[in-house]
């Protein structure tokens, strides 16, 4: 990989045992980065630790938890800014699919899906977003979905959640672009995780790998919005243009 300065060294990642997440570590890590990891699984957290570790980590802090506490952000937060220096970039990647079927027919099974996906991530942001401003840097970066382009029968509440994500990213973006923050909304399509082993795989499910190179490429070239794969930004612009009084006919 190529231009290394281009690359940030001091990294908060939350949720950083998801498959995308591990990923995207391994990638930075021999580029003698320091990080700090957040997640709730301990021990896959120190697997997480130790493998980016052998592939060239300077340094890496563990902290568990559950990143749904938003009472318990402000000090973990504060606590990675402290152990890294100054954070360079942060990496959001908290976030669950959620049962579909379940959730049409329990609101609260609706309200989970849109309290991990959606309100953890505005407190994460929220508090980020300022430390940013106040050191006029920094890219923060956030893990989406292209299920938020457009609401579909198959999967309305997920979408709902990453939708109202995008569009408070958009939000924040055009509030602290100005401060000389990078803020990063990333769109991956299908992607090859745990989270989707239940699913029917096909030619449109992308490795992490490969998502995280795409992530990469995004932070070096401080893109507002990342599709990854990038024909997926072809197959939701199409899907965007079908008219209502067709689009609620298909099975999708």
């Amino acid at each position: 990989m190529a231009n290394d300065n281009a690359l940030p060294k001091n990294i908060l990642v939350l949720g950083a045992t998801s498959a995308i997440a591990e990923a995207t570590l391994r990638l930075l890590a021999p580029h003698g980065a320091r990080f700090f990891l957040v997640a709730r699984n301990a021990q896959k957290l120190q697997a997480v630790a130790a493998d980016i570790k052998i592939r060239g980590a300077v340094n890496v802090t563990t902290h568990v938890m559950d990143l749904d506490d938003t009472a318990a952000h402000p000090a973990m937060l504060a606590a990675a800014a402290e152990n890294l220096g100054t954070i360079q970039l942060a990496l959001l990647a908290h976030g669950i699919l959620g049962d579909q079927e379940k959730a049409e027919q329990n609101y609260f099974e609706a309200e989970a899906i849109l309290g991990t996906n959606f309100m953890a991530p505005v407190s994460l942001i929220t508090w980020l977003a300022n430390y940013f401003v106040s050191t006029h840097q920094g890219c923060l970066a956030v893990i989406s979905s292209v299920a938020g382009d457009r609401g579909r029968k198959s999967n309305y509440v997920y979408g709902a959640s990453k939708g109202a994500l995008n569009i408070f990213l958009d939000g924040v973006r055009n509030r602290i672009d100005r401060e000389g923050v990078h803020v990063l909304t990333i769109k991956p399509g299908f992607v090859a995780t745990p989270m989707t082993a239940h699913l029917p795989q096909n030619a449109l499910f992308a490795q992490p790998s490969k998502v995280a190179a795409g992530i990469l490429a995004a932070i070096r070239k401080r893109k507002d919005v990342a599709y990854v794969p990038g024909f997926w930004a072809l197959i939701m612009l199409i899907l965007r243009m079908i008219p209502r009084p067709i689009f609620k006919k298909l099975n999708v």
